[in-house]
């Protein structure tokens, strides 16, 4: 009862400033980027505004209790739509039953990630992606390729020279 309120503080983790390139290079080799986060939604399209997501005409914005509220097909016709996404306050199943329903509908699957929470979505995709810096140890076990840098550009580009050697 004696406690005097001095002051709030608030953190921001901005993103990296070679993301927005990444984010339009790959736009430009087709490689389609859907956003799967924990985090609110206004924050997370505080953060798509950022990384360049949002400069395309169409994007979907989807909260997890409207997520869980979706049906599979419903899912996969947002799915297939040639627009960015943003998943936001996801659970783990919903990262999995995301990834799922994209393997089932013949897309080839790239998820990164750097939690515990991830891990289940990193093992079900074809191509499992741990952030080497920031990513746990779960996370990086659960993985066949550890970005060193942390960067999605590393990423992008990977994918890119996969392709020529295709």
């Amino acid at each position: 009862h004696s406690l005097i309120f001095l002051w709030c503080a608030s953190i921001i983790d901005p993103p990296r400033e070679e993301v927005p390139a990444a984010v339009k290079s790959a736009f430009e080799a087709k490689i389609k980027i859907i956003m799967i986060t924990w985090d609110y939604g206004l924050t997370a399209e505080a953060i798509a505004k950022r990384i360049g997501l949002q400069q395309w005409e169409h994007i979907s914005m989807i909260a997890g209790e409207q997520l869980t509220a979706l049906s599979d097909i419903q899912l996969v016709q947002i799915l297939q739509t040639p627009w960015p996404i943003i998943f936001s306050r996801t659970s783990p199943e919903d990262k999995l039953r995301i990834v799922n329903l994209l393997r089932k509908t013949h897309n080839i699957v790239a998820v990164t990630g750097d939690g515990i929470n991830d891990a289940p979505a990193l093992k079900s995709a074809h191509i499992w992606v741990a952030m080497g810096k920031i990513g746990t140890d779960v996370a990086k076990d659960a993985s066949e390729i550890v970005l060193l840098d942390d960067s999605f550009h590393t990423l992008v580009y990977a994918i890119k020279e996969w392709r020529i050697i295709f």
